[in-house]
């Protein structure tokens, strides 16, 4: 059962990982596409914004209707980077040990 244990929390850390990489991402192409480094009517530029908006869209779009940009910035990406890496670095730690300690 460990083992198990210890595998879902793999794939959640992982996943966590995998959503902070695509929000940098997403940001750093929004930069380059406002400074006109990248065009969005490249299909393949295009299709890679389309997919990261969709997948960092829905965790994103609740703090950004919370945090109101200040001058002209979105900071609502930090906020939430902040919280990913809190909830890898301590609450995902922490349930994983009391769920093994459940075990026994």
């Amino acid at each position: 059962m460990a083992a198990i244990i210890n595998f879902v929390f793999f794939i959640a850390a992982s996943l966590l990982s995998l959503l902070w990489w695509a929000i940098i991402i997403s940001a750093v192409m929004s930069w380059l596409v406002a400074f006109d480094v990248i065009n969005l009517r490249n299909p393949a530029i295009y299709q890679i914004s389309t997919f990261l908006d969709r997948v960092t869209g829905p965790v994103l779009r609740p703090f950004q209707k919370l945090i109101p940009p200040m001058g002209g910035v979105d900071i609502s990406a930090i906020i939430v980077l902040l919280i990913i890496t809190g909830v890898q670095n301590y609450i995902l730690p922490a349930l994983h040990v009391a769920l093994l300690n459940l075990l026994g």
